[in-house]
């Protein structure tokens, strides 16, 4: 006759229950890390930092590329077609009116853009870090 023993008992083996629920992890949990991250200036918060300083210096880089391209782009253009150099508007030549006077609308408008998507990435990320938890 085969000798019946008890079952082994399980619950000594086995570590404890977690419970993992990643539908719970809201964006308050998120936003309450990323400003820890940034006020006791860990690897996290400085990422978080260099990711604003990275947008911040390619919104100027693209927009130094459309200053270049802009007014570097004309004397290149009169160069090419020296018949567009030739042509005058109220008896001035176009170059010295859009080197001269046109610049200066250009330039304004190119600042502007600038201040204003700097200040979108700005607030993008003070609403990334400092939005009250929900």
């Amino acid at each position: 006759m085969a000798a019946h023993s008890d079952p082994p008992d399980r619950t000594e083996a086995l570590p404890p229950r977690t419970r993992v629920v990643l539908a719970e992890a809201g964006r308050g949990a998120a936003r309450a890390q990323a400003r820890t991250e940034l006020t006791q200036q860990t690897r996290v918060g400085e990422a978080l930092v260099r990711g604003l300083v990275r947008a911040q210096l390619t919104l100027a880089l693209r927009l130094s590329l459309v200053v270049a391209i802009g007014l570097g782009g004309l004397p290149l253009l009169f160069t090419a077609a020296p018949a567009v150099g030739r042509v005058q508007l109220l008896g001035i030549h176009l170059p010295w009116l859009l080197l001269g006077v046109g610049a200066f609308p250009f330039l304004v408008a190119v600042g502007w853009a600038y201040v204003h998507l700097a200040q979108r990435n700005e607030q993008d990320f003070t609403d990334l870090v400092a939005r009250p938890e929900r």
